[in-house]
């Protein structure tokens, strides 16, 4: 009888266990932080064509780092909430300019923050040349000077958005007020602050404050100053003698005046 071997039992195969290699550990190298962005350097083209020809770039430069800034500094703060008056620039489409006097109590100029401040549009003439201006072109030229006190001037650059004096409200309760009695702003000029730099009290006269009774909000002739220029009936346009029109740049030398006409 022959011999039966005894089966075996063959259970699941194991795999052999394989540790994975240890590998050293690699710190990836740091990033380098990137470069801040340089700063644009204030001024236009035309301001920098002109310092390289008449040699006064260093000179512009220290006035640039020291004095120029995008904001309102706590010390200019101070000095437009006692400005009574405000020369404001503004330009059409086309480059035409013109120039305003403002005017009003101690903040009338409503500082918002230090990126922005506001000033208030009265009822005038009806003719609205700066306000027109900058329903065109929304850049302004703000300047304000102490003749009394501290014989210094500010200048205040931006861009500028028109708010009626209900929307204006609405937005900044909290500065929308009253200056003078009885003389509520029709609307209001919001200037978000580009540039604020000094102007230097060299050539500003001292003059000395006087009472003055003011009729504001008044729409007499005879108040407002009447005729004073003995404009009214004269011609509004006459026939100009020949002249020679010359673009703006003509009266510089010849290399800034060519680097100007580029485009």
């Amino acid at each position: 009888m022959p011999l039966r071997t005894p089966a075996l039992v063959v259970g699941p195969r194991k795999r052999p266990v394989v540790s994975a290699p240890v590998r050293p550990s690699v710190t990836p190298p740091a990033r380098p932080a990137p470069e801040p962005e340089p700063r644009p350097t204030p001024g236009s083209k035309g301001e920098h064509t002109l310092q390289e020809q008449f040699g006064s770039v260093a000179r512009a430069g220290r006035f640039y780092d020291d004095q120029v800034r995008d904001r309102l500094l706590p010390r200019m703060v101070e000095f437009i909430g006692r400005m009574e008056m405000a020369f404001i620039a503004t330009a059409d489409s086309h480059g035409e300019c013109d120039n305003s006097l403002r005017a009003g109590p101690p903040g009338f100029l409503q500082v918002l923050d230090e990126f922005t401040l506001a000033y208030p549009e009265y009822r005038g003439n009806g003719v609205f040349a700066s306000l027109g201006n900058l329903a065109e072109n929304g850049h302004v030229g703000i300047l304000m000077v102490d003749f009394v006190e501290s014989l210094i001037g500010l200048h205040v650059n931006g861009r500028t958005r028109i708010l009626d004096d209900d929307a204006f409200r609405v937005e900044y309760p909290e500065h929308a007020r009253d200056q003078a009695p009885g003389r509520r702003a029709e609307r209001w000029v919001v200037v978000d602050v580009e540039e604020a730099y000094i102007h230097c009290r060299k050539h500003i006269p001292r003059m000395e404050r006087v009472t003055q009774k003011r009729d504001w909000g008044t729409d007499d002739p005879a108040r407002k100053g009447g005729d004073f220029f003995g404009a009214k009936g004269t011609p509004a346009r006459v026939t100009r003698p020949p002249r020679r029109r010359f673009p703006s740049t003509t009266h510089l030398s010849g290399g800034a005046t060519k680097a100007l006409r580029r485009r």
